[in-house]
């Protein structure tokens, strides 16, 4: 495959971060909910969620997680363009656990180019400064190894997109991650301030622009409404070094601890139940999570979801 270039943002990258318009409701607007849905209904095997454990490698652990769920193909289809979403939040290096392993991320998009892609995206729209997330988290030096185009978030993949959630109403949306075939959300597992916990549900806060933090008064609700509005294809949870503290954004190597797992489902739910209790959380006290069950995203209770350890 050809290498692909990066796409840079260039000097309107702080307007597009900052852009200061989007609806923020307290009650929900009228209509139905939009959805994004990349998920497929391609036949696999039983266990909605599966666990791979104990390698040292990220990329074997990504490799039997997903060949658990029926393997990469079950999901990407010849042609397909690919929209990988890792978290490259912050200015962080590996060791710091606040961003998804760059390891973990190559896998991922080795597997999608394997599986037939014709193009995979990998792509965030960061809360430091794009550039020096992007490089200091390693995310793109080994994606772009790989072939796949790398994306820096700039003002004009924004659009403003009627979500009509319950705080979530007229926002504008990163569209590179809507644009896609096929959404494929790879988060890293860590504790977060507000939420408690944060993993896959809360990463689709990168699809957003504007004045982010203007949800963190009401930021379960604004989870659950990113999780209603955004259905992967296949979600990939990077466990292979959990931040247990002082997250998101971290900085103290001993906040974080290695657990060489990698955790690839089909319930963004039930996978972050799970997670959640890597740092020591309660699912049921996580509240977003309730949210989410009752709106029927997914299943919070994830032990008696179908689920394997390989």
């Amino acid at each position: 495959m050809g290498v692909a270039g990066a796409v840079l943002g260039g000097s309107a990258l702080t307007s597009a971060l900052c852009f200061d318009r989007g609806g923020l409701e307290l009650t929900r607007p009228t209509g139905e909910r939009q959805v994004r849905d990349f998920r497929t209904n391609a036949p696999g095997p039983a266990p909605v969620y599966a666990i791979a454990k104990s390698s040292t490698d990220p990329a074997t652990l990504v490799q039997r997680a997903v060949d658990a769920l029926g393997g990469m193909k079950r999901f990407i289809s010849r042609g397909d363009i690919v929209a990988i979403k890792p978290n490259i939040g912050w200015d962080r290096m590996p060791v710091h656990a606040a961003n998804t392993n760059p390891r973990v991320v190559a896998e991922v998009v080795r597997l999608a180019f394997e599986a037939g892609a014709k193009q995979v995206i990998v792509t965030d729209a960061s809360c430091n400064e794009p550039n020096r997330c992007f490089q200091r988290s390693g995310i793109w030096r080994a994606a772009y190894a790989l072939g796949a185009t790398v994306i820096l978030p700039s003002a004009h993949r924004f659009r403003e997109i009627r979500m009509r959630g319950d705080v979530l109403d007229q926002w504008p949306i990163y569209t590179p991650l809507v644009n896609a075939d096929k959404v494929i959300n790879v988060p890293v597992a860590k504790h977060h301030n507000l939420s408690k916990y944060t993993a896959a549900m809360k990463n689709w806060y990168g699809v957003l622009g504007g004045r982010r933090n203007r949800l963190h008064q009401n930021i379960d609700v604004s989870i659950a409404d990113l999780a209603t509005f955004m259905r992967p294809t296949l979600t990939i949870v990077d466990a292979t070094r959990v931040l247990l503290r002082n997250g998101p954004q971290g900085g103290n190597i001993d906040d974080a601890r290695d657990m060489h797992q990698v955790i690839a489902s089909l319930d963004q739910v039930a996978v972050d139940a799970y997670g959640s209790t890597l740092i020591g959380e309660k699912p049921e006290h996580v509240k977003y999570l309730k949210l989410a069950h009752d709106r029927g995203i997914g299943n919070m209770d994830y032990l008696n979801v179908p689920h394997v350890e390989v």
